[in-house]
């Protein structure tokens, strides 16, 4: 997620993980493209559309070939806006949404895939500093460990998106960005697939974020994060390196409020370190002191939380730079504990 915008973020929860396929094995090859998707009727403006699109990609610099074959034969996906206008039917209480995202498959399969990539992630700690259990976790949210990486042609979605015109400006760019990885060898443009909103590969990169964050691990010349496990996994680590990551530290503690906290006015703004915290009358979870520690931390309420509270270290924060809303990250969290 998000990496910008992806299939679950920056917008909504990942699916449960009932809806979502097991894990393909390391080396699988990717899934088949999803079948042709209907297109809007009377696409009125379309092609001018992409006239502009074309424009304004020479001008960035991108080969007439690559334009050719990148939107040759694209038409806006009624699929698409259907996707982007949809409302949330229902919402997750914090303690529905944990259950059901960190479930006993989603852990047991972060198991396995964190033993099969073992030797890969550690090297990837070695030179990002980031948990390997932490990548796994957030590996996992995205894409169920790749098995569900998004079945759209990533351009023609964005292109569906930036043609509608509610966020005309964000989309375009995106395509944009989109049309020079394609130009400049990472990915083909029949395989550039991702979710309805354009977000792509294994770690669910939007194309802008792909050209800030995406890294080639394995030293091929290409980076692969739709194919390649050391790509994939390695952009997520340095994603989460660049924003801060700080090794050897945890994420959160969860903890019991002193008597008379109100949860719907918590203040969640004020950092103060967990040993202040401790003077103040707050206790881990299980009712222990908790450290005498410097280190800072802030109030961390779920959404929609029944009340269950956790002290926010650092490294949450830059979780929640991958995907924004609390209950993300604090899953996250919940997911990496387990599956190492």
């Amino acid at each position: 997620m998000l990496a910008g915008c992806s299939s679950s973020t920056p917008s909504t929860a990942p699916a449960p993980a009932a809806s979502l396929p097991p894990p393909a094995p390391v080396g699988a090859t990717p899934p088949a493209p999803a079948p042709a998707q209907e297109v809007v009727a009377n696409a009125q403006g379309f092609d001018t559309f992409l006239e502009g699109v074309r424009a304004d990609a020479r001008r960035a610099g991108v080969s007439n070939a690559t334009l050719q074959r990148a939107l040759s034969g694209v038409r806006p996906l009624a699929r698409v806006l259907e996707l982007d206008r949809r409302q949330p039917e229902g919402v997750l209480s914090w303690e529905q949404y944990r259950d059901r995202i960190v479930s006993q498959t989603r852990i047991e399969n972060g198991r396995r895939a964190y033993a099969e990539n073992r030797a890969l992630l550690q090297s990837i700690e070695q030179r990002t500093g980031v948990s390997p259990r932490v990548i796994v976790a957030i590996w996992g949210m995205e894409t169920n460990y790749g098995s569900n990486t998004g079945g759209f042609n990533v351009i023609e979605a964005l292109a569906t998106l930036a043609w509608e015109g509610r966020r005309a400006a964000f989309f375009r760019a995106e395509l944009l960005a989109a049309l020079r990885i394609i130009d400049a060898g990472h990915i083909q443009a029949e395989a550039m697939r991702g979710s309805w909103a354009g977000a792509m590969g294994h770690p669910q990169f939007m194309p802008t974020s792909f050209e800030r964050l995406a890294v080639d691990f394995d030293g091929d010349g290409r980076k692969d994060i739709w194919g390649t496990r050391a790509d994939a996994l390695g952009s997520i680590g340095n994603y989460l390196a660049r924003s801060g990551w700080q090794s050897g530290q945890g994420w959160a503690m969860e903890v019991r409020p002193p008597a008379g906290f109100d949860i719907e006015r918590a203040d969640t703004e004020t950092r103060r370190s967990i040993a202040e915290w401790g003077r103040l009358g707050w206790r881990r979870a299980d009712g222990s002191p908790l450290p005498a520690s410097d280190t800072q931390a802030s109030l961390a309420v779920p959404t929609r939380s029944a009340g269950q509270v956790f002290l926010g270290l650092p490294n949450l924060r830059v979780i929640r730079r991958y995907n924004s809303p609390m209950n993300y990250g604090l899953a996250v969290g919940l997911l990496a504990d387990q599956v190492a």
